[in-house]
């Protein structure tokens, strides 16, 4: 995410051979970014003449299209649909990590790289890049980084198996290793290589965290956000009891709860994961659950937008940092620490282009690396 973000160029390219299909697609209504712990995505409308003359170059599920700005690759991903809109064609995509979404574990423990007993998850999710990536047809070159843990997964009493006649889809596992509060992080991310021949595919994975927190930047209003963030208060979403149910039926079905008392009515709410079969990933995912239903109350800011300034210009930030944001408005007076989970690009947005950014209260951990 660095230099200005016009032009913006889109590209595409046959997913299993590699050919450029298009060096310059042109989508109207652009909009594409990244996500904390997801594959973020991109949107954009082509007009069918153009789609007619070459249909082979958004050719869903099997394109790969990328976004460049100032000679850098901001974005890539995968193109998963593409459907008639009135006197358009609308496109979607999805980043490296949906690719799991459509793969299995059809032979079992990943290919034998599995059962686990205190395996540091980081090396569980490169094992499933590596069993995904192993199958004819299955590389789309994604590289995990080589980043280790302490946070692990599966005991002697509870040990973690994915089994073949389960056929556990791919992507719900890395979601299940990542759902928890001591769990690592990961982002999708992609460049050009040093030669700007090829196109460098990572999943970036982050422990304690990915990002750190920032003193040399804000986001403020009148100074780069330019909008009036909702402030919305719903008791709707609140609970701070959260039971996640797992695989099983009648009492043998498993089950772990997450539960505080804080002066508050108490609020229930049951999640329910049929798929997941270990006790350590439903009491992560049960943990996770509550924090973020605890966090729905008043006092703190979930989306901005944002135009290019000084104060914090594009691609001085990525996804997991701790930028200290303050809202001013008739209806809300914010200040304070916020995580960056997700941003969206837009660059032909009108009076410029703008990115809408989604945040989170940051908590009191003191982020380190990069």
């Amino acid at each position: 995410m660095t230099g200005p973000l016009v032009p913006d160029r889109v590209l595409t390219q046959n997913a299993l051979t590699g050919a450029w299909l298009s060096t310059a697609l042109p989508l109207v209504d652009l909009e594409y970014g990244d996500e904390l712990n997801g594959p973020g995505s991109l949107s954009g409308r082509l007009s069918p003449r153009l789609l007619s003359s070459s249909p082979l170059v958004v050719d869903p599920g099997n394109t790969f299209i990328f976004v460049e700005s100032a000679n850098q690759l901001q974005w890539g991903g995968i193109v998963w649909d593409v459907r008639a809109q009135g006197n358009d064609y609308a496109i979607e995509a999805a980043s490296w990590s949906s690719y799991l979404q459509k793969r299995f574990d059809l032979d079992g423990e990943h290919g034998g790289r599995g059962p686990y007993t205190y395996a540091d998850r980081c090396q569980v999710i490169r094992n499933i890049w590596t069993y995904a990536q192993s199958v004819a047809d299955g590389s789309i070159g994604v590289t995990v980084d080589p980043t280790t843990s302490t946070a692990t997964i599966g005991t002697p009493a509870d040990v973690y198996h994915s089994n073949p006649w389960e056929m556990p889809c791919l992507g719900d596992q890395v979601d299940d290793l990542v759902s928890g509060d001591a769990t690592p992080d990961y982002t999708c991310t992609t460049s050009w290589n040093s030669t700007k021949t090829g196109v460098v595919k990572r999943i970036k994975l982050g422990w304690p965290r990915l990002g750190r927190r920032r003193t040399d930047i804000t986001f403020s209003s009148g100074v780069n956000i330019i909008d009036e963030p909702e402030d919305a208060l719903s008791g709707d979403d609140y609970a701070q009891v959260v039971v996640a149910a797992g695989s099983g039926e009648g009492r043998s079905r498993l089950k772990q709860t997450s539960a505080v008392r804080n002066g508050r009515l108490r609020l229930e709410h049951v999640l329910d994961l049929p798929d997941v079969n270990g006790n350590d990933i439903l009491q992560a995912r049960a943990a996770r659950e509550r924090t973020w239903r605890q966090a729905t109350v008043r006092g703190s800011v979930d989306q901005i937008t944002i135009r290019d300034t000084p104060a914090a210009p594009y691609g001085s930030w990525q996804i997991g940092d701790d930028v200290f944001t303050r809202v001013n408005n008739p209806w809300t007076s914010y200040a304070g620490w916020c995580r960056i989970t997700g941003w969206t690009r837009k660059p032909q947005a009108q009076g410029g282009p703008q990115t809408v950014v989604s945040l989170k209260p940051a908590d009191s951990f003191q982020y380190g690396g990069v």
